[in-house]
């Protein structure tokens, strides 16, 4: 009876464990090159005030994990809600949100 009871709660801890872990398909994870700008501005997004966008195989994101004005001034000459940027990303989408877990913005060849 006791060796039933240790072998119940090994198992039933296992699955719990086994339950918690998820992947991250490492292909969805990819650095890549992207087009960055404010999604309202320049992306025409629905939404309230400038929030960072990526665009991805011609779809648009708002992104979590970094914010607009961390990469200088939105409204500045070159900035995301003046232009569109090129940005080196790497992240995955979840519920139709770019989630950044790396956001490197690439230098303007405008001069």
């Amino acid at each position: 009876m006791k060796c039933i009871f240790i072998f119940l709660f090994i198992s039933i801890s296992a699955i719990s464990i086994k339950a918690q872990t998820t992947k991250v398909n490492p292909k969805l994870d990819s650095l890549q090159i992207v087009e960055a700008a404010c999604g309202q501005c320049k992306f025409n997004m629905e939404g309230k005030g400038c929030d960072l966008a990526v665009r991805i195989k011609g779809k648009s994101y708002f992104v979590d994990g970094t914010k607009i004005d961390d990469h200088g001034g939105a409204h500045a000459k070159n900035g995301f809600c003046e232009k569109v940027r090129k940005a080196e990303v790497r992240g995955i989408i979840v519920k139709n949100r770019f989630v950044a877990t790396s956001f490197k913005l690439l230098p303007d060849k405008e001069k």
